[in-house]
């Protein structure tokens, strides 16, 4: 039998984390001493102690993973529940990265206002073009909630134009309009083709019309940085007199692996001139 010290050492815990376990019933030791009160242990004891500090470190409260381990779940059932719980806290770190993601362009977005320069904004035209594409629903036209949508949405569809043998005429393209609900987003992920309305199975072909006029900027590093960019196009777009049209097109110019590198053309829309904005023109 091991001392509680030895029997620590031999499980990786402190001294006072045994005595704790002890004290709440779940995990006593073999023996004690009737003379000295020294807690005495087992080799065979360390296989709960393994199973009491892995359930608490997934998460659960000590009275869960006392209930757990009273009800003698086999081994093949404990790593279904430790796998399970595992994947919870994938999940959990995951969505708290990406929510640290936008709270890191959020801040990069405040720091920038007034300082981005705007030399390269320019008004042009944007030719009609034939697109294969697939689409999706975003909850709102945030960057984490359109990045997890439409990538997959690319990927998928480049599969699609592989398998049918048809090969991009050009960069991809990602555009954006308003759900029927009123609240989402529909997400269309888009590569030029020159196909038929049949050419590619599983696909929509489709004739993006051509915008006349629309304010244009080149946007540098991966497309969760965008915000800034997007909003020293807005800025640009009202202090020059413009009105917006809608959402505005993404361009995807240079994707490599590394996102740093990405080069993406935002396009966004403008209205005609009115009679009135002539008129306060000449004023």
């Amino acid at each position: 039998m091991f001392t509680i010290g030895d029997f620590a050492r031999h499980g990786h815990v402190s001294v006072r984390m045994l005595r704790h376990y002890d004290a709440v019933g779940l995990l006593r030791p073999a023996r004690v001493d009737p003379v000295s009160g020294y807690r005495l242990y087992t080799a065979g004891q360390l296989s709960r102690l393994n199973r009491v500090i892995a359930l608490k470190d997934l998460g659960f409260t000590l009275q869960q993973v006392r209930s757990i381990l009273d009800e003698e779940i086999g081994a093949g059932e404990l790593r279904g529940m430790l796998r399970l719980r595992r994947a919870e806290l994938e999940a959990a770190m995951a969505a708290t990265a990406a929510r640290l993601t936008q709270v890191e362009a959020r801040l990069r977005t405040i720091e920038s206002e007034g300082h981005m320069s705007t030399d390269d904004i320019v008004v042009k035209s944007i030719p009609a073009v034939r697109v294969a594409e697939l689409s999706g629903t975003a909850a709102n036209f945030g960057p984490e909630a359109i990045g997890p949508v439409v990538g997959p949405l690319f990927e998928e569809l480049c599969r699609r134009l592989s398998a049918a043998g048809v090969a991009p005429a050009g960069p991809g393209i990602a555009y954006y309009d308003d759900h029927p609900d009123g609240e989402r987003i529909r997400v269309h992920a888009a590569m030029p083709v020159r196909a038929e309305p049949d050419g590619v199975p599983g696909t929509e072909i489709v004739d993006l019309p051509a915008v006349r006029r629309a304010a244009t900027v080149v946007h540098h590093g991966p497309m969760d940085h965008v915000l800034s960019t997007a909003q020293a196009l807005a800025r640009w777009i009202e202090d020059h007199g413009h009105r917006s049209a809608g959402y505005a097109r993404e361009l995807y110019l240079e994707c490599p692996e590394n996102r740093e590198l990405w080069v993406t053309e935002l396009q966004e829309p403008l209205r005609a001139p009115s009679a009135e904005d002539a008129a306060d023109g000449n004023a």
